[in-house]
């Protein structure tokens, strides 16, 4: 077996692919209309019975296409199958009836939401009955690549759709994945940090521990607080890290950081940056997440916020949980504009790591508005 056909037939069946739609009702109504007033008006039909029953009875089938595409292709092509061989045998004439061009639905469906298996077991029902109808109704060569050129379009667009949605989920993945990494770098020198703060004050209880023992004590409860806080980031690390990188030791940045994004104007809009609140003694990782969001919302706004003059920043905490409002005053553009794209699954990620919420979307008085809620001490225990 080739290489290539092993990898087509170890492709898997995309996952969660959509049950109903109100879309597959209205194209159900409309196939099942057009075939009953096909067979009413149209007077060249030939078979009239017989088409319009085939044709309003496999419309049903439209409802499982995504679901069970390869189920649906061998009942509706097999069907045709069985009535060509009759009409075959019968001398009949073939059936002509425009309605049935949804068929064409079924292929698309088969190689967009099917596995490999389902791809080549369904091509070979469609081939089949394909073969059929050209005993059938043959009316020359040209008519002939016609329609295979038709069919193998359906097959090459449900594919090409495929493989286009199957990169973009892809490439999300591959941005969570690097957010989790990233976030787990910066962690890693929080937890040394500690950890060195743990070994330091031990070695200094153990010094003043004959001395003064009363001292001790108070060693002790910075020992405790320190181990705490080395805890809560190690289980963060754990819950966030996906990839076996080693971690760097890059200086963090912070909320103490944040007044430099007003300085790096580089011709864009005016970043005002205003701090409010409790904002000391923060988890260094919700320091460090919420100077990485505010740095991506306010490069997303210089880049695509059209004609922006102000970028407004707002940081607000309480003994909870710190709030990050990002604010512009531009037009917001195509690329701005689209809540699926891959900065924002990344401050999306990095906000659900550390327990938080994050939104972005136009502002009701104009603009784009960046908004996310984070924890104090970062993830939950």
């Amino acid at each position: 077996m080739s290489n290539a056909l092993r990898t087509v037939l170890e492709e898997p069946q995309p996952p969660d692919p959509p049950v109903r739609v109100w879309r597959d009702w209205a194209l159900l109504t409309f196939v099942t209309v057009s075939g009953v007033l096909e067979g009413f008006l149209r007077e060249d039909l030939p078979l009239p019975g017989l088409s319009v029953v085939l044709a309003v009875g496999l419309a049903p089938l439209l409802l499982w296409r995504r679901t069970h595409p390869l189920a649906v292709v061998a009942a509706a092509f097999g069907v045709v199958a069985v009535v060509d061989i009759g009409l075959i045998a019968s001398d009949a004439p073939a059936l002509d009836m425009y309605t049935m061009l949804y068929f064409m639905l079924l292929p698309y469906a088969l190689f967009r939401w099917g596995s490999g298996r389902d791809a080549v077991a369904g091509l070979a029902i469609i081939l089949v009955a394909a073969t059929m109808s050209f005993f059938v109704s043959w009316t020359g060569v040209a008519d002939a690549v016609g329609g295979v050129a038709v069919l193998m379009s359906t097959f090459a667009l449900g594919w090409a759709v495929r493989s286009q949605h199957g990169a973009r989920e892809r490439r999300l993945e591959q941005v969570k994945s690097e957010e989790r990494v990233l976030l787990a770098r910066e962690l890693h020198d929080t937890v040394a940090h500690h950890v060195s703060g743990i070994v330091i004050q031990a070695q200094a209880g153990r010094a003043v521990a004959m001395s003064h023992p009363e001292r001790a004590a108070e060693v002790l409860a910075v020992i405790e607080d320190a181990a705490s806080r080395t805890l809560t980031e190690l289980r963060t690390i754990v819950g966030v890290l996906r990839a076996p990188e080693g971690a760097d030791f890059a200086p963090r940045t912070g909320v103490a950081d944040l007044e430099r994004l007003a300085d790096q104007t580089e011709g864009g809009p005016q970043v005002d940056v205003e701090l409010s609140g409790e904002l000391d003694d923060l988890s260094p990782a919700v320091g460090a997440a919420l100077y990485r969001l505010t740095q991506e919302s306010v490069t997303n706004a210089r880049r695509h916020a059209r004609h922006a003059t102000r970028v407004a920043v707002r940081v607000v905490g309480d003994a909870e949980r710190v709030q990050l409002t990002v604010d512009d005053d531009g037009a917001v553009s195509s690329a701005g504009g689209n809540p699926s794209g891959y900065g924002l699954v990344g401050m999306r990620e990095r906000a659900k790591l550390l327990g938080g919420t994050f939104d972005a979307g136009p502002s009701t008085g104009g603009g784009w508005r960046v908004e996310a809620m984070l924890p104090r001490a970062g993830a939950p225990r």
